[in-house]
């Protein structure tokens, strides 16, 4: 008895919080409904009527359409669709991660091994999940000649693009020429990365020799400026 006497509060409860959303069983108010069931039109017939059904059926008779004339039930298991509702969303808010933008900032006159440094550094930033932002700074004159800043962002992007795709071309943004990098898709990295892997097989299985075993990516270092 004090499980039945829990379970009816639970419900009662339950009622409530539904009540805010939508009108259900005795709750709706109109006296002839249009009534639907797992995607059958069951017809308009009165709400006493459609309540019975529900009943019979040991389910719920749910208002989803107010305002229409007249307003349409579906006859369904309010407290499942509840719950399957909520999942979906916690499984929603699980599957989103929140992208931070990251900065990498060159000059105009840096060499290819800063270059290539801090191209591992971004391609491990889009690999966490994150979004760059590649920014090349000028320096007094140097803003007369832009054109090598894009230059400089184009030839930065082929280094990188196993990683991440272009979401903001460069411009140009006071004295920086800017472009904003966004992660690959998962596919298109994989895709990418098997690609090499499978030329080495096929070197292997033609000569004989042992692809090399690939090197061993490098710690994160501080994102900062560039020489």
């Amino acid at each position: 008895m004090a499980s039945g006497a829990g379970t009816a509060r639970r419900q009662q409860r339950g009622a409530k919080a539904i009540a805010k959303e939508l009108s259900i069983n005795e709750q709706v108010r109109a006296p002839r409904l249009r009534v639907i069931r797992d995607g059958d039109q069951l017809g308009v017939m009165t709400a006493t009527e459609a309540q019975r059904l529900a009943d019979e059926a040991g389910l719920d008779l749910v208002e989803i359409a107010p305002t229409a004339d007249p307003p349409v039930c579906r006859i369904m298991d309010y407290g499942k669709y509840k719950y399957e509702q909520a999942k979906r969303e916690r499984e929603s808010r699980r599957g989103s991660k929140n992208v931070e933008l990251r900065e990498v900032r060159m000059r105009v006159k840096i060499d290819q091994h800063d270059i290539d440094f801090k191209a591992r550094t971004t391609r491990k930033l889009l690999a966490a999940g994150d979004k760059v932002k590649v920014s090349v700074m000028f320096r007094a004159r140097e803003i007369t000649h832009p054109e090598v800043g894009r230059d400089l962002l184009d030839r930065f992007f082929a280094e990188v693009s196993d990683a991440g795709t272009m979401e903001r071309s460069p411009s140009l943004e006071g004295r920086f020429m800017t472009m904003v990098l966004e992660p690959a898709k998962r596919s298109q990295q994989s895709e990418k990365a098997e690609k090499p892997a499978r030329a080495a097989r096929a070197d292997s299985a033609a000569g004989g020799v042992k692809p090399e075993p690939a090197e061993q990516a490098e710690p994160v270092a501080p994102v900062g400026g560039g020489g």
